[in-house]
């Protein structure tokens, strides 16, 4: 009898932490900021270092991002044009101490867009002839100004978007409506992954009534 009114204190307990960490709602945090990219072997690649650090070689591809992210480096979401030096950069002579570097500007759609009711430009390509020695923020200044850095030298803004902020963190409940960012079932609504899961509550419940059932048939065995 002893060991039965353990195991079934030990079942309703188990029952117990199921339903709190299944009601508890999830806190994951996105950030609206603009990523950095570059092009190889044919897809685009999370760049590791800063474009004040990294310099491009000749026919190199730069690829710009403005979405709300996660803050994961590969996670983050990736320009939506294919990085074709080719095409962008094809009709452009070769200059003696000068590089040719394309550039894919991606501004995002509008559930990336600030809540200042911004519009997001066109996406946007350009070729830059630069010194050899440019560096990808200097590549990024021919042709997309004004940039805007905080004091920590984060990029803010480019081509003057967004007007305000750099790098906001938003909660869960303010990521944008779009299938496998904030709902990953694809329904559109960005508080759907948020809350307790029924399916998890609903099972844990019928095992404490079963537990329930057992400490009552434990009694009368008595």
């Amino acid at each position: 009898m002893a060991a039965t009114a353990r195991f079934v204190a030990g079942l309703i307990a188990g029952v117990l932490i199921l339903l709190v960490l299944g009601a508890a709602p999830a806190q994951a945090a996105g950030y609206r900021y603009w990523s950095f990219w570059k092009w190889s072997d044919g897809a685009w690649a999370y760049q590791q270092q800063g474009p004040a650090v990294y310099v491009p070689q000749d026919g190199g591809v730069d690829g710009w991002r403005f979405a709300v992210s996660p803050d994961g480096g590969q996670d983050a979401a990736r320009p939506g044009a294919a990085g074709d030096f080719a095409a962008v950069c094809g009709g452009t002579a070769e200059q003696p101490g000068r590089k040719r570097v394309a550039v894919v500007l991606d501004f995002g759609g509008t559930a990336d867009a600030p809540g200042s009711g911004e519009t997001p430009p066109e996406r946007r390509t350009a070729c830059a002839v630069v010194p050899t020695s440019a560096s990808s923020a200097e590549v990024l200044a021919t042709f997309a100004p004004p940039l805007r850095y905080d004091t920590n030298g984060l990029l803010c803004a480019i081509a003057g978007y967004p007007k305000a902020g750099c790098g906001d963190q938003l909660g869960a409940a303010n990521r944008p409506a779009t299938p496998g960012a904030a709902d990953p079932g694809g329904t559109g609504d960005p508080g759907s992954g948020s809350g307790p899961d029924i399916g998890l509550i609903a099972g844990a419940a019928l095992v404490a009534v079963l537990a329930a059932g057992a400490v009552w048939q434990a009694r009368r065995r008595r």
